[in-house]
């Protein structure tokens, strides 16, 4: 079964288990820039590349969020990358598809 991940905050669920946490905790992954967690500086996205073309920006970030969840979340794997553009704002907002890892529990 896949699972769609959005940078849309829908709070945070302390205490959260099993489908629950792995879903809050990619979304966590998504909106956290890299460098800015104090005793993990390499966890989240590296936005270096943050004033490139779009396109380049989102084929760049693409690998990075995919990178980042394989490190992050080992219980899932990432199915697809898919990017909400607002181009007057100038943003990308990832969609990311997960699924949970053959044999992985929740």
């Amino acid at each position: 079964m896949e699972y769609t991940v959005s940078t849309q905050s829908t709070g945070v669920i302390f205490g959260a288990t099993g489908l629950q946490a792995i879903i809050q905790n990619v979304r966590t992954i998504l909106t956290t820039v890299q460098g800015t967690v104090p005793l993990d500086r390499g966890f989240g996205i590296d936005i270096v590349d943050i004033d490139t073309p779009i396109e380049v920006a989102r084929a760049l970030l693409s690998g990075r969020i995919i990178d980042a969840v394989r490190k992050y979340e080992p219980r899932v794997e990432v199915v697809s990358v898919n990017f909400l553009a607002e181009e007057g704002e100038g943003r990308l907002l990832p969609v990311v598809k997960i699924r949970l890892r053959e044999g992985g529990t929740v």
